[in-house]
């Protein structure tokens, strides 16, 4: 009969005895009778242990092939008990494996209530947990001794086994919807509160904020762009605006630029003196005030950053949860996404591997309660697409993995269609230092476009509206200044200043 000859998919494995040290495995065979005498004499008692358990969490192999019997029936939605599990394990071929009826019937014996089966099922989980630990630290230190392994792919693999170990043990219990009621109505209510009126974390810039009501607890944020539309430069102007103006703690994970490197941005950014001149030092007079008056502004400013090259999802996930516990960091930002790896976890290509890191990242920002912004590249598609309209980005073009459009909550793309030789929009609007931050999905609030001013040469986004118009000394009018230094900063500025007349020789032109 074919029924006779099926398998189920099931893992059923044989457990040793004893471990390399020679100590007993974790085990409780009363605790494992007790379970399968309940599931074999009360019809509901299944759903209890459903997530908690699987066959390979059983010592007994015996056990291991009763409770994947029972679980083939319980998917059926077929009756549980001594007789129907008899019958399955005979048509599985089972049946003499496990020591043949009377076997199954001693279980169903030993046991006469479901009281405390959940209990139960949990401590045998948690000696199976002890098991695949004791075979992972045996495996580890067998490797550890050969003189051939290489440490830091060992070490690699150890991260992500482990956090696989600490993964499979999770179980979220349901809520009744009272609490959470509560909890909506009372987030309502503090929003209401806020000036801003926003329910989650200002990025700085109101338009933005606006159409997203800020940046969310628990959701990941993708923001992907081509190279050198000015993504580093968007989360940095970000950092400005959350950690120095309003002293909000940011986290900066940046797998592409060194701490050194990253704090050279920040401070472009903020003092407004170009790249170039902060890294060769060759700063004018009225250039050196700019910086003294500005640099104070970063000193003691909640920011913290990470360089760490090839950064593992599981260092990662350390890392964030020290950082929120310790320093109480709001938000966590990725530089970037596909430079991240996932090693030591099962994956068989780079595309399954970019689906797990997005995948952990947002289980991460549910686990923390905070948002989480990772910035992505996008593939080459754009640039081959024609027409003004073709240089917009679109969902299909996020680089080695669907998996990240589906894992995101909100995907932004960054575009410059300056950089492409557009300079007006559909609207006619000049688009000359320009960027538009385009919201292509966002699972809980609208889509659409934002405009914002892009400062190239200081690395910097702002809101159009920054700009204000001061009169310089000497001057009847005014000039438009640079992305808001106040009057004081303008004013400390040019009394430092040597050129007597206000005006600097070529070479020197102050960027206001």
């Amino acid at each position: 009969m074919a029924d006779t000859k099926r398998r189920s998919s099931a893992k059923i494995v044989e457990v040793p005895q004893m471990d390399t040290l020679g100590h007993k495995q974790p085990q409780n065979l009363e605790m494992e009778t007790a379970v399968l005498g309940a599931l074999m004499n009360e019809q509901d008692a299944f759903g209890e242990v459903a997530e908690l358990l699987k066959p390979e969490c059983f010592y007994d192999r015996r056990n291991q092939l009763v409770y994947d019997a029972i679980r083939d029936l319980a998917a059926k939605q077929q009756p549980v008990d001594v007789i129907t599990v008899v019958e399955q394990l005979e048509r599985k071929g089972k049946l003499e494996d496990v020591g043949g009826m009377s076997y199954v019937a001693q279980l169903s014996d030993a046991v006469i209530s479901s009281a405390h089966i959940e209990y139960h099922a949990r401590i045998i989980q948690q000696k199976f947990i002890a098991r695949q630990m004791i075979t992972f630290a045996s495996r580890l230190l067998q490797e550890a001794f050969d003189p051939g392994t290489d440490i830091g792919e060992l070490m690699q693999s150890a991260e992500g086994r482990l956090f696989e170990l600490s993964q499979s043990s999770l179980k979220k219990e349901y809520t009744q919807i009272n609490p959470v009621i509560k909890e909506a109505y009372d987030q309502l209510q503090r929003a209401a509160e806020r000036d801003d009126g926003l329910s989650g974390l200002s990025s700085g810039f109101e338009q933005l904020d606006k159409m997203t009501n800020g940046w969310q607890n628990s959701d990941l944020i993708i923001i992907a762009a081509r190279p050198a539309m000015g993504k580093t430069a968007f989360v940095i102007s970000m950092i400005r605006k959350m950690a120095v103006d309003m002293r909000i703690p940011c986290a900066m994970f940046s797998l592409e630029m060194s701490n050194l490197q990253l704090v050279n941005r920040l401070i472009v950014n903020v003092c407004e003196i170009t790249g170039d001149k902060i890294r060769s030092g060759q700063l004018a007079p009225y250039e050196w005030s700019q910086l003294d008056t500005r640099i104070t502004q970063l000193y003691d400013a909640p920011v913290f950053v990470d360089d760490t090259p090839s950064l593992s999802v599981f260092e990662l996930r350390t890392k964030a949860r020290r950082l929120v516990r310790e320093h109480g960091v709001k938000i966590i930002m990725i530089d970037y996404l596909q430079l991240m790896n996932a090693s030591g976890m099962n994956h068989n290509s780079r595309q399954e591997e970019v689906s797990m890191i997005s995948r952990s990242l947002k289980q991460l920002a549910k686990e923390l309660q905070i948002p989480i912004i990772a910035l992505s590249q996008l593939n080459r598609s754009v640039e081959s697409r024609q027409g003004d309209d073709g240089k917009r980005p679109q969902l299909s073009d996020l680089r080695e993995s669907g998996a990240i459009e589906q894992d995101a909550d909100m995907v932004c793309f960054i575009h410059r269609p300056e950089y492409y030789k557009i300079y007006q929009d559909t609207n006619g609007r000049d688009m000359r230092g320009m960027a538009q931050i385009i919201i292509a999905k966002h699972r809980n609030g609208s889509v659409g476009d934002v405009t914002l001013q892009f400062r190239s040469e200081y690395a910097r986004f702002a809101d159009p509206s920054e700009s204000q118009y001061i009169p310089m000394p000497g001057e009847q009018g005014g000039t438009i200044v640079s992305q808001g230094l106040s009057v004081e900063e303008q004013k400390a500025i040019m009394e430092n200043n040597p050129f007597g007349d206000g005006v600097p020789p070529a070479g020197d032109t102050p960027p206001y």
